[in-house]
């Protein structure tokens, strides 16, 4: 029997290759508003907090209105556009594999519960996780609630859970919850970044996620 009972996933960065997209329309987002213009590399670092505290973490000086008007553009366009981003390779096949085996699995994103709902359907995989939570439902990562509540749903101990995640703000919302994290390096955060927040391992995609949990029955 395997170590971890819960298995949870990111989603952004994590599960599907969607960084290019949030980008693109964040950057958008600030255009419309007329904002003070970001790099790129700025709007990839919030990737996976809220909506909300993203967008404050771009503009910690501005006030709450225009956070909030920030916010709502960008949730307008992501919503507007055509699913563009694909599933990383692998994604399927391990989440399909995963779910025969004795695990429980959820999500945990930055998401609101509508766009998860969105690419959930996009890519059928809905079925195979047992419980989500999203950033409009729960504290934004790095708070531990969205893991909790799962835990707590699925009925496991922090100890046999593991988060596997592209950004420090997964890292430490399992470290914050008391479960374990597993880092993949083809999302969001560098690998420096992901190191310092000491998971159990750092991987480069999907299948090394599935060969590192087979090594730890």
């Amino acid at each position: 029997m395997s170590r971890y009972q819960l298995i949870v996933f990111d989603w952004d960065g994590t599960l599907m290759d969607s960084t290019s997209h949030i980008v693109d329309c964040m950057q958008q987002a600030i255009r419309t508003l007329s904002l003070t213009p970001l790099d790129d590399n700025a709007i990839r670092h919030i990737i996976g907090l809220g909506l909300n505290e993203a967008a404050h973490a771009l503009y910690p000086d501005m006030d709450v209105h225009t956070i909030s008007k920030l916010a709502d553009e960008y949730r307008r366009i992501w919503l507007a556009k055509p699913p563009q981003s694909p599933l990383f390779d692998y994604a399927q096949k391990l989440i399909k594999n995963l779910d025969k085996q004795d695990y429980f699995l959820g999500v945990a994103t930055g998401k609101s519960r509508k766009g998860l709902d969105k690419v959930l359907a996009s890519t059928q995989l809905s079925s195979h996780f047992h419980a989500t939570r999203c950033a409009d439902e729960c504290h934004s990562k790095p708070h531990p609630q969205m893991i909790e509540e799962l835990m707590d749903y699925c009925g496991v101990l922090p100890q046999e859970t593991l988060m596997i995640g592209d950004t420090e703000y997964d890292l430490n919302m399992a470290h914050n919850a008391g479960a374990h994290s597993l880092a993949i390096s083809h999302g969001a955060h560098s690998v420096d970044t992901l190191q310092a927040c000491q998971p159990q391992a750092i991987v480069e995609n999907l299948l090394q996620v599935e060969k590192w949990l087979n090594k730890q029955g």
